[in-house]
């Protein structure tokens, strides 16, 4: 079915997104998986190519648009070329929307223009080793020291977590229990105290630098602190739906992709002398994706027009990231199986989605805290 969602602005930004990847990510991304982390260069041509801070007022570089389908065309593709190593979609929709609507006005012009040229990379800390992401279970914390806090404690799976310039830190401000008392600072690079651990070894996603990271009483000035006072936890649940849509709109896209190269991959395979595409189980497993598929395009697709228009709510974006998710991991694993043992090769796109895929039902909230989210807003009282 055609999507009736786009705009003709949003086809042609389609085409600079595939320019960009086709010049500056995907002649580089086999060696940025080696090496772990991805070249600093790349995130200053996404800047160039307005790829960066599109929803940010034009004052400070940024594309000056809200309109949530030109994230989803970037993240469309950036899945579709199988770019798992330059997080664009953490940068702009995640930590895009902290900055812009909790930033006061000298910190907008302070990190603003280089979130939008690729100068400044960002990340978001809130996962610890001993608490997962449950923020009752935070220990990492900052005192008040006068004119600064004084912020100690340790982070662990950090996305951009090495080449990062800025994090914005969940923690602490109080010894109030619960999710009470969090508070958002942010740490610049250089901070003394700061430090960064290993880049971890993932299961996939190899060219996404994802660290463990340390705070040593480092020392943050009272203007880094975003947004209100004990006001984390309330700015944190404000910004999830937007990071659990941008997810769903990879893993359906994904899925998507997947479907359509082992559609092609079954007519041209031969088995016991014809196509397996001839094989009656092989068109009905086809068949059952691309129904799914189908069906689950329709929901993502109406989810992005709500959140374009302000109208999508937390249940809307749970229920997103559970479904497409859990698709994206069923079609991943049912093509791998058609491909037979060229699925288990890593040259294959299918066995790289296979293992870079895996963490959509987990991270931005697992399947399980999506369900729970939905269940308790629907049966409350």
């Amino acid at each position: 079915m055609k999507r009736q969602i786009f705009a003709p602005e949003h086809d042609a930004f389609r085409e600079t997104v595939r320019t960009f990847i086709d010049k500056e990510v995907a002649p580089h991304h086999d060696r940025w998986e080696k090496q772990g982390i991805v070249d600093r260069e790349a995130w200053l041509a996404a800047g160039a190519m307005g790829l960066l801070g599109f929803a940010v007022p034009e004052t400070y570089g940024g594309g000056g648009t809200d309109d949530f389908r030109y994230a989803a065309v970037l993240a469309e593709e950036l899945t579709r070329a199988g770019a798992s190593g330059i997080a664009l979609s953490l940068h702009n929709d995640i930590i895009g929307p902290y900055l812009t609507s909790l930033g006061t006005e000298e910190q907008k012009r302070r990190w603003l223009p280089g979130f939008c040229s690729g100068e400044i990379i960002t990340a978001i800390a809130m996962t610890e080793p001993g608490a997962g992401s449950d923020l009752q279970g935070i220990r990492t914390t900052a005192t008040d020291a006068g004119d600064h806090w004084v912020l100690g404690g340790s982070k662990t799976f950090i996305s951009n977590g090495i080449l990062a310039d800025l994090v914005i830190v969940v923690a602490r401000t109080t010894p109030e229990g619960g999710a009470h008392g969090v508070s958002l600072l942010v740490v610049e690079r250089g901070m003394a105290g700061f430090e960064r651990g290993r880049n971890l070894d993932k299961v996939g996603q190899k060219a996404q630098d994802t660290a463990e990271l340390f705070f040593h009483d480092v020392k943050v000035p009272k203007e880094n602190l975003l947004g209100e006072l004990h006001g984390g936890f309330m700015h944190l649940m404000t910004n999830l739906a937007q990071e659990r849509m941008s997810i769903a709109v990879s893993a359906i896209a994904g899925a998507e992709y997947l479907l359509e190269i082992t559609s092609r991959y079954v007519k041209e395979r031969h088995a016991f002398g014809r196509p397996l595409a001839k094989q009656q189980h092989i068109r009905f497993e086809i068949a059952e994706m691309a129904t799914e598929c189908a069906v689950t395009r329709e929901f993502v697709d109406r989810c992005i027009t709500e959140h374009t228009a302000g109208q999508l709510d937390a249940v809307g974006a749970c229920m997103a990231k559970w479904w497409a998710t859990e698709l994206n991991k069923r079609v991943t694993d049912r093509c791998l199986q058609l491909h037979g043992g060229y699925g288990y090769m890593t040259e294959y796109p299918v066995a790289r989605a296979y293992t870079d895929g895996r963490i959509q039902t987990i991270y931005g909230g697992t399947t399980e805290i999506m369900k729970e989210v939905i269940g308790r807003s629907l049966l409350a009282d």
